[in-house]
């Protein structure tokens, strides 16, 4: 999942953000050391589920915080995942199932890949040894996972729009429990976590939102006096006096009437920020520390036992807290494979050949050294997209916005619109997000912004919400829109130079999360010809057309249908659009089968394919044509490797569908 926008709140100048707080020492906190997967978790090892853990004495907590943390990392090290996150959030998981009557009461995790704490303790502790893995716990917040995951999360910015949604069903059902919505690790930067707080405000929903801030960005590290500050405000005697005066207030002209009520808004900001959420509508709590359980637990119950409006509770948390490799070095610890618990050493996969994402940052390191017009966008992923490496070599032309795919988009067109040649690198799954401004602000306006789509096709351990499924088939559509795919990682590099110099309109290029194929790359990339493919291969009654890295098993299909007899003609597409129809019509008029080739859902390259041949009259010229796409359904976290084949899209499938299409003729030639 995605790093936090480090520059977000500390760029934010928006009148009366900034406050002050009185600091009477920061207690220090206790650090856990490095543990191994022989430490003991005797207290723990008690607790089945929140209701259990909410028998024990609040004296036990700091015991079960510190045995969870223990075995967070232990389950972590031997499965691999996102583990940054959720050490960061031990003692809040625990406080707030303390605190809240869950499942009844709502908890709702934004992003959720900070979870892992809260699996262990709503009775998924035992199961943890299957995160991320074929037919185990997945790596997020899964409602048919268990009844204490209230909304699911693979995506950021949602949590405070689906609890706001279920305080309102709750109100129109006449229920009484609690929702609460915990958002933080970057999620703050995106709109629609605003969107939704102006509407809560504006309907004075009783609603809770945990501000997790993780980055310590929007205000300085927590003490005493906050800590009591935060509980004074919170707590029911503070909160009877202001409602009172509210009231009394009522009574007053309007000017002094609104006047009042900004002093008492200001006076309290003064010592504890929030300015901006309470403009919202949002009563604002805070900063506390969140690894200090005695100053967490007394203000949840506060605001636990609030009866109006929405509250904000702002927590300031250490992501990696207690584990020092992780607190050293977060990004890296952020999402990680299995590791050396002692060491912190992560296990590295074999070196084959490069990461197609490497491939892309070094390709357009190269072109952006000879054009200064080049500039690339991540939206809060600089490491994930590669570029990270770009950041470091043109800091200038190098924009992280955040976890804003929307604004990264609109903000590309603004720069293609006075000349320069953006490249908005953003994940398949997360380009998702901005479909409208691609629309709106890019294709109608035919902007030459470059997209380049990291983790197209299946993504392996991330499942369905980070499956890059669907970007060929909401690009291909678009007047003007140039969509490309590259067989290989030589490919990517010529692709990464067509996108460099082409100016008539978008152009993107979609490939896969991990290594290439191990080809050789060239030193500089080569311009292709729009809207052209390739033949790779010649043969007989079979073509196969692939769209994508899938080129490599079409052509080991190819190879074993000779031995049958078959002799098969293998294609590389390159483009969905343009498609081009000069190669179509070839393969269709000279074979007896066509099979395309995609790792893409229902309705990209092979729907771009049956509809030339529809116009094209060659539908109804007897030639079999036979779509291998992902199948239509939300596929699983399992190995990529498991959902290639699982989807019929490996050598195997293909060939399996050359026979079907042939039919009986097909049988008569493998039993001669």
């Amino acid at each position: 999942m995605r790093t936090p926008c480090r520059r977000f709140w500390r760029r934010l100048k928006l009148k009366g953000i900034r406050h002050f707080v009185i600091l009477l020492g920061t207690p220090r906190q206790k650090v856990i050391p490095a543990v191994t997967s022989e430490s003991k978790t005797p207290l723990l090892d008690t607790i089945a589920t929140p209701e259990e853990l909410r028998r024990l004495p609040e004296s036990k907590l700091r015991q079960v915080a510190d045995e969870l943390r223990t075995d967070l990392i232990d389950c972590v090290s031997k499965t691999g995942g996102h583990l940054g996150a959720g050490l960061g959030v031990v003692e809040l998981t625990v406080a707030l199932h303390y605190v809240f009557n869950t499942p009844d009461d709502r908890l709702v995790w934004d992003v959720s890949h900070q979870a892992y704490p809260h699996k262990i303790i709503t009775g998924r502790r035992s199961l943890m040894g299957t995160l991320r893995q074929e037919g185990g716990l997945s790596g997020f917040a899964k409602r048919d996972e268990s009844p204490y995951d209230a909304f699911g999360a693979g995506h950021s910015s949602t949590s405070i729009s689906a609890a706001l949604g279920m305080a309102v069903a709750r109100d129109l059902s006449g229920a009484s429990n609690r929702v609460v919505a915990v958002i933080g690790d970057g999620a703050m930067s995106a709109g629609m976590a605003y969107e939704a707080m102006n509407n809560a405000g504006a309907l004075d929903e009783r609603l809770i939102v945990i501000l997790n801030d993780n980055d310590m960005s929007i205000a300085p590290p927590t003490g005493a006096m906050s800590a009591y500050l935060a509980r004074l405000v919170s707590g029911k005697t503070y909160r009877t006096l202001r409602d009172t005066a509210k009231t009394l207030t009522n009574y007053l002209p309007g000017a002094v009437r609104q006047g009042a009520r900004r002093t008492e808004e200001l006076t309290r900001s003064l010592f504890t920020g929030g300015t901006l959420f309470e403009e919202l509508g949002f009563y604002y709590v805070g900063p506390i520390d969140g690894h200090d359980l005695n100053h967490l637990l007394p203000v949840l119950k506060n605001v636990r036992d609030a009866k109006n409006g929405p509250i904000l509770v702002h927590v300031v948390t250490k992501k990696g807290k207690g584990y020092q490799p992780a607190e050293h070095s977060e990004d890296k610890y952020h999402g990680v494979s299995k590791f050396d618990v002692i060491t912190g050493t992560q296990a590295k996969s074999k070196a084959n050949a490069p990461t197609y994402t490497g491939v892309f940052a070094e390709s357009l390191l190269k072109e952006a050294a000879e054009d200064d017009k080049i500039v690339a966008i991540t939206a809060a992923m600089p490491a994930g997209t590669g570029l990270d490496k770009f950041q470091s070599a043109f800091p200038k032309r190098c924009f992280d916005v955040g976890i804003a795919e929307q604004h990264a988009v609109t903000f590309a067109a603004g720069l293609a619109a006075e000349g320069y040649k953006p490249f908005c690198a953003i994940y398949s799954t997360f380009l998702q997000r901005a479909y409208d401004q691609i629309v709106h602000d890019v294709a109608i306006q035919r902007l030459p912004v470059r997209f380049a789509i990291d983790r197209a096709g299946f993504v392996g351990a991330d499942g369905a919400t980070h499956a890059g499924s669907f970007d060929t088939n909401f690009l291909a559509p678009l007047p003007g829109m140039v969509v490309m795919a590259p067989a290989d990682e030589a490919e990517l590099v010529h692709m990464v130079r067509t996108a460099t110099l082409y100016d008539e309109g978008p152009i993107s290029f979609r490939y896969p999360r991990g290594g290439g194929t191990g080809v050789d790359l060239p030193t500089r990339g080569e311009a292709l010809e729009i809207g052209k493919g390739r033949i790779v291969r010649e043969g007989g009654k079979i073509a196969i057309l692939s769209f994508g890295t899938r080129l490599a098993d079409a052509l080991a299909a190819a190879e074993e249908l000779d031995s049958f007899g078959l002799p098969a003609t293998v294609a590389d597409a390159r483009f969905a659009k343009p498609l081009d129809h000069d190669l179509v019509l070839r393969l269709a008029r000279d074979h007896e089968a066509l099979i395309l080739v995609e790792e893409g859902a229902v309705g990209g390259f092979a729907t771009q394919v049956f509809q030339f041949l529809s116009q094209a009259g060659l539908m109804d010229s007897g030639l079999k044509v036979r779509a291998l796409v992902m199948p239509d359904r939300f596929v699983e976290h399992a190995t990529p490797e498991a959902m290639i084949t699982q989807a019929g899209l490996d050598k195997a499938g293909i060939i399996d569908a050359v026979f079907k299409a042939l039919g009986e003729q097909a049988k008569r030639t493998m039993h001669a």
